[in-house]
C-alpha cells in the first residue's frame, strides 16, 4: 500500500496526460487522412495504437532504472547505435534486404513481421546520454573554468557529434543530421561554456549555413562529390524558395500543403471533411491534415500542446539538481522542440522540407519509440528525483 501511495506521489502524471492527449490528436488525424484514398484499404489507426502501446511500455521500462544507471550505461548505448548505424551503411538493400532505402536515403533496418526500424531515432538519445555525461564529468575535473577548460570541453563534444553524424550523412538523412546539431548547440549552451566561444562559433554557424545555402543554389556538383548530396536534397531547397515553379515536381508537396491548410480557414471543414489531396499526409504532412480539418483553432490548439510540453519539460530541468539529469533533460527539449519547429516550418514554407516527423502525432513507429526513449528518461528522472534530493551521496562511477 505505501509502495502504491509513493508511486502516485512520484510519478509525473501532468506528462502522462499531455501524452495521452497527443494520441488523441493522432489517431484522429491519421483517420482522416485516410481518406484521400492513396493508402487503399489498409488501416493506420490500429497500428499506431500499437506503436503508442509499445512506446509505453518503453517508456515504463526505462522508467524502472535510475539516473544513475543510465549515466554507466551512456557509453555503452552509445556504442550501439554506432553499430547499428555502420552495419546500416554495408548492408545490401532493396527487396527482401535487411537495409531499406526510401527517398534515396538508406535509414531503415526492415524486420519481417515487424516493419522498418529507423537506428538514428534511437542514436539521438543515445547521443544525449553520452553527452550529458561527457559534461558533466567535465565539469567536475574542472571546477575552476577557463577558456582553456571550454575549448577541451567544446572539442570533446565536437568528437562526440562527429562520429554519428558522418555516419548518419552517408546515408544520407540531412534532416537527422539537423536535429543532432540542434540538441548539441542546446547542450553546448548549457554545459556553461563561455559566450566568447559561444559567440563566435555560432556566427561561423550561420556563415557556413548561408554558404551551404549558396553552394546548393550555384555548386552542386561540388557538394554532390565532395558530401555525397543526393539530387533530391537540392530539389527540395528549390521547391522551397519557389515551389510554384517545380509545381509539377518537388515544389508539388509543399504548394498541396499550404493550400490544405489554408483551405481550413478558421475553424476548418470538420473531421474527415479534407478536400485537397495530400501525399504523406499521415506521416511528415500531418499538420496539413489538422490545419484543413481543424482550421486555424485546431492548427493553434496543436502547437499551444507542445508549448504546454516544452513548459512542463523545462519546469522538470529546473527541478533536478543532478547536473547529469539536467543535461540530458536539455538535449530532449532540444530535440522535441526542433523537431516541432522544422516539421510544422516545413509545411508551411517556413523552412525547407526534410523528412521530421511531427512528434507524438505523425504514423511511424521509430519516431513513437525514439521519443518514448527520450521521455522515459524523463519520467525516471522526475520519478527518482526524491531519491536524489534526500541522499547524501554522490556516487562516482
Amino acid at each position: 500500500m505505501e509502495n502504491n501511495r509513493q508511486f502516485m506521489k512520484r510519478f509525473d502524471w501532468a506528462l502522462a496526460a499531455i501524452l495521452l492527449v497527443f494520441l488523441v490528436i493522432s489517431l484522429l488525424a491519421i483517420a482522416s487522412a485516410q481518406t484521400g484514398g492513396q493508402y487503399g484499404s489498409y488501416n493506420f489507426v490500429p497500428k499506431q495504437l500499437q506503436w503508442y502501446v509499445v512506446g509505453a511500455i518503453i517508456v515504463g521500462f526505462v522508467m524502472y532504472f535510475e539516473p544513475d544507471q543510465y549515466k554507466k550505461m551512456s557509453w555503452y548505448l552509445y556504442g550501439l547505435g554506432m553499430i547499428l548505424l555502420i552495419v546500416l551503411i554495408f548492408m545490401p538493400d532493396g527487396v527482401g534486404q535487411i537495409a531499406e532505402k526510401k527517398n534515396g536515403a538508406k535509414s531503415w533496418y526492415h524486420i519481417p513481421g515487424v516493419g522498418s526500424i529507423q537506428p538514428s531515432e534511437f542514436m539521438k538519445t543515445f547521443f544525449i546520454l553520452a553527452a550529458a555525461r561527457l559534461i558533466s564529468k567535465h565539469n567536475e575535473k574542472y571546477l575552476i573554468k577557463s577558456l582553456k577548460s571550454d575549448f577541451i570541453l567544446l572539442a570533446k563534444i565536437g568528437v562526440t557529434l562527429m562520429v554519428p553524424l558522418a555516419a548518419i550523412m552517408q546515408q544520407p538523412d540531412l534532416g537527422s543530421s539537423l536535429v543532432f546539431i540542434a540538441i548539441t548547440a542546446a547542450l553546448v549552451i548549457v554545459a556553461g561554456i563561455s559566450w566568447k566561444i559561444i559567440l563566435p562559433v555560432l556566427i561561423g554557424g550561420v556563415t557556413l549555413s548561408g554558404a551551404l545555402l549558396w553552394m546548393a543554389l550555384y555548386m552542386q556538383d561540388f557538394l554532390q562529390k565532395t558530401f555525397n548530396f543526393q539530387a533530391y536534397q537540392f530539389a527540395r531547397i528549390y521547391s522551397w524558395l519557389d515551389p510554384y515553379s517545380y509545381s509539377s515536381n518537388e515544389g508539388y508537396h509543399l504548394i498541396t500543403s499550404l493550400n490544405a491548410i489554408g483551405s481550413g480557414e478558421i475553424l476548418g471543414k470538420g473531421f474527415k471533411g479534407r478536400e485537397v489531396y495530400v501525399s504523406e499526409n499521415h506521416t511528415d504532412f500531418i499538420f496539413a491534415v489538422i490545419g484543413e480539418d481543424w482550421g486555424f483553432v485546431g492548427a493553434s490548439f496543436v502547437i499551444c500542446l507542445y508549448f504546454l510540453l516544452i513548459y512542463h519539460l523545462t519546469k522538470t530541468t529546473l527541478l533536478l539538481k543532478d547536473p547529469f539529469c539536467t543535461y540530458v533533460c536539455a538535449g530532449i527539449i532540444a530535440m522535441i522542440t526542433f523537431h516541432v519547429f522544422e516539421n510544422i516550418g516545413m509545411t508551411i514554407q517556413l523552412l525547407p522540407i526534410t523528412g521530421i516527423p511531427l512528434p507524438f502525432i505523425s504514423y511511424g513507429g521509430s519516431s513513437l519509440m525514439g521519443n518514448a526513449l527520450a521521455i522515459g528518461l524523463v519520467f525516471s528522472m522526475r520519478f527518482h528525483y526524491k531519491t536524489y534530493m534526500f541522499s547524501g551521496n554522490d556516487e562516482d562511477e
